[in-house]
């Protein structure tokens, strides 16, 4: 990433590559100022995915795993993350969140567990980050209740599948 050659009128920093909000003029990180941004519905929906022993995956299925119930342990730490999301990242803005669901689901057939989070919030800034976190807590704590089992899961794919709201407007992962 190269130093930024130009600044847009919002004094963010603009690369060949586009724009970096969070870089200043000089090219050193800020938070960006959402104060004239409109307040808005905003949502955005992450994925990932844990790939396991089928034996591994069975124990979860079948309620087996020593540890407990991993994907309500998951769920929970995914809701939780989050919330605290500002305080993990740090230039994310705390932001009041209205909604977060976290679903899991095991696909036998590629031996993952299938995380989805979706996140909403009202405010004058989006929520991908929100629910990208959820995911990947969400996965680190199925690899944490399982790992006695399977070392060798691997957590994957986590990725923005969809957002909606602000000035950006909709994305849809292809």
């Amino acid at each position: 990433m190269g130093r930024p050659a130009q600044t847009r009128d919002d004094g963010s920093a603009m690369t060949s590559e586009g724009a970096l909000s969070h870089l200043d003029a000089q090219g050193r990180a800020r938070m960006v100022d959402v104060s004239a941004k409109e307040v808005t519905l905003r949502e955005a929906t992450a994925r990932g995915r844990v790939r396991m022993q089928p034996a591994t995956l069975a124990l979860i299925a079948e309620g087996r795993a020593p540890k407990g119930d991993v994907f309500a342990a998951a769920r929970l730490a995914g809701i939780m993350a989050a919330k605290r999301t500002h305080e993990l990242i740090p230039l994310c803005h705390p932001l009041p969140l209205s909604a977060i669901e976290v679903r899991l689901e095991a696909d036998a057939a590629a031996s993952t567990v299938e995380i989805e989070a979706t996140v909403r919030v009202t405010a004058q800034t989006g929520v991908e980050m929100e629910a990208l976190i959820a995911v990947a807590v969400a996965a680190l704590t199925v690899y944490d209740m399982c790992k006695a089992a399977d070392r060798g899961m691997a957590i994957a794919d986590v990725r923005l599948a969809a957002k909606s709201g602000g000035r950006s407007g909709d994305y849809r992962a292809g």
